[in-house]
């Protein structure tokens, strides 16, 4: 398993690229349906990646604490779904419901919206604050699959903390890690580079 980490292609300050995409049901949301008056996270995920897996659950429980702070969270996946059908639309139910995913699971079948946050790997996050522009783009904690430790999201807690507080961003930022997004065929953005 081949370890993949963000781009950061986006940088602190920046404005989020706006979106309407699915969900596994076809109802289109925005990025401003999904944002909440401070902010939102955008996590790109996948259902079968052992990264996203190893957090899934922490990351439902995420959802509901972070609705009453009044940030938003919604997961994409940008996944060749032709190539990795175990991602796709009916699959994204059962894995959602699983893991108490209450929030938007959106599809980017185009994989535009992937190329225009810079997202490399499953899951990589971004935080925007209440005016949509980047606040942190960073990994959820330092656990990894098979390490033994259970996640706790400590990197990504310190991040909203220090936004809801109206602190700076954080200095030391480490990049998330996962596995690559699945690039269809020729679609594979200038920043990838396969390791």
């Amino acid at each position: 398993m081949a370890e993949v980490f963000s781009t950061f292609q986006l940088s602190v300050g920046q404005q989020a690229p706006d979106f309407s995409l699915p969900t596994a049901d076809g109802h289109l949301r925005s990025y401003s349906d999904v944002a909440g008056p401070n902010g939102l996270i955008v996590v790109f995920a996948c259902n079968h990646c052992p990264y996203v897996i190893h957090l899934a659950d922490l990351l439902g429980e995420l959802g509901e604490q972070l609705f009453p702070m009044g940030i938003g969270l919604v997961a994409i996946n940008s996944n060749d779904l032709e190539k990795y059908p175990q991602d796709g639309p009916e699959p994204m139910k059962t894995f959602a419901a699983k893991h108490k995913w209450e929030f938007p699971y959106l599809i980017d079948e185009t994989q535009e919206v992937a190329k225009a946050y810079g997202a490399a790997c499953t899951p990589d996050f971004f935080l925007f604050d209440g005016e949509g522009k980047l606040f942190y783009a960073g990994q959820f904690d330092e656990t990894r699959p098979k390490s033994g430790e259970a996640p706790h999201g400590k990197d990504l807690e310190d991040a909203i903390d220090r936004l809801l507080s109206g602190e700076t961003p954080p200095e030391k930022v480490y990049p998330a890690s996962g596995c690559n997004i699945k690039w269809k065929p020729g679609n594979e953005p200038s920043f990838f580079k396969k390791l």
